[in-house]
């Protein structure tokens, strides 16, 4: 596992553009013999595995693009692509399910159904893999799927889960002021859309304060506000671009009016005219009852795995969500917090890091899983 994932890591290639990281995989699986269908969706790869002995089709999935962003860390397999890095983790989730896959091909004999192990581009950019891998029948004749996270601000040995919604749907916006510039000298000649973009980012912030129910989490954030002129010209125009996280739809539909609204409002008070743009991105990421609550139940028994908690609900996006739009299932986060280190980088930090024996433990734990599900699920068709 070590030795893939830090090849990944030195060779890094940005979503949407994974076209060498899809034939490591593939050839990876052709040199083991096992059914590979490649550029399902794209740049997905999906292996099969089918075991002698009947029972349910489980499929597990793992991302395999990098980010635009320099790798800053001082180690041996630090990224020889110049503005390209492995910033969060999807190196580990790779090295994981394929080592994973290399063990169950060897038992194959005892192994009751199929796994099938969906490797997927373009999770870092919307609209992602998923979606296009789905409708290239990704999940066709699938039972239930399981899928981790490496979570680098958790130490190794720790598992989280959680009911329901455990990752929020991210969207994007972006607002247009368009006023009318003119000298620094005299502002009351022009409609100035520093001002006006300057007000509408502290009206935002009302929306989530005033406008969403408490007990539902939200977040209205504006990343970017350009607008940008000589020192002496007050600003014709401005473009605030920014992110939407909920967890509940119909939270998500009413902050895309209410951005609007506000919107209009703002520049209304200063008769200047706007432009509007609501991206949807991924859905919330909505797990499960029975199948994560089965996973909680089974980690404690994983060798190397001391704490098994209920995670909070996490503001982050994954595009895992259209899976279990579609199938049962789960996703967990794994523990993967760099033990050389006291401080752990966040995810898509330049000197981002992980645990490597943490992909161990998640190789273990999505093993557990599979295999118990099939265990039990064979022994209610039998008793029926």
């Amino acid at each position: 596992m070590v030795e893939i994932r830090r090849y990944l890591h030195m060779h890094p290639e940005v979503s949407f553009q994974e076209f060498k990281t899809a034939a490591y995989i593939a050839e990876f699986y052709h040199k083991l013999g096992i059914e590979t269908k490649t550029g399902v969706g794209g740049n997905g790869v999906v292996a099969v595995i089918k075991g002698d002995l009947p029972g349910k089709t489980i499929a597990l999935r793992a991302d395999f693009d990098a980010l635009p962003i320099g790798d800053e860390k001082d180690v041996p397999y630090k990224s020889t692509v110049p503005g390209v890095a492995h910033a969060c983790g999807h190196d580990g989730h790779t090295a994981t399910l394929l080592v994973l896959a290399k063990v169950l091909h060897k038992h194959r004999h005892t192994l009751e159904g199929s796994v099938v192990f969906i490797h997927q581009h373009a999770e870092e950019y919307a609209p992602g893999g998923a979606v296009s891998m789905i409708e290239d029948g990704c999940l066709e004749g699938v039972d239930v799927i399981f899928g981790t996270h490496l979570w680098a601000s958790e130490p190794a040995g720790k598992i989280q889960y959680r009911v329901g919604p455990i990752m929020a749907a991210a969207d994007r916006f972006q607002i247009t002021i368009n006023g009318k510039g003119g000298h620094g000298a005299q502002p009351h000649k022009t409609k100035d859309a520093v001002v006006i973009g300057s007000q509408l980012v502290m009206n935002l912030q009302q929306i989530v304060s005033r406008k969403v129910d408490p007990v539902h989490s939200a977040v209205v954030s504006v990343g970017s506000f350009v607008a940008e002129n000589p020192f002496n010209v007050i600003a014709d125009s401005a473009v605030l671009i920014g992110t939407v996280r909920t967890f509940d739809e119909e939270v998500r539909t009413l902050i895309e009016e209410e951005i609007e609204r506000v919107v209009k409002a703002s520049c209304a008070l200063y008769d200047a005219d706007y432009e509007y743009q609501f991206e949807r991105g991924y859905p919330a990421v909505v797990n499960h009852r029975e199948e994560t609550e089965q996973l909680a139940e089974l980690a404690s028994k994983v060798p190397g795995v001391q704490i098994v908690e209920e995670s909070p609900m996490q503001m982050g996006g994954e595009d895992f969500a259209y899976y279990l739009q579609h199938v049962k299932g789960t996703f967990f986060f794994t523990g993967a917090k760099p033990a050389y280190s006291e401080t752990a980088y966040p995810h898509h930090h330049p000197k981002f890091d992980i645990d490597e024996k943490a992909m161990l433990i998640a190789a273990k734990t999505l093993s557990l899983a599979l295999l118990t599900y099939q265990s039990e699920h064979n022994a209610v068709a039998i008793e029926k």
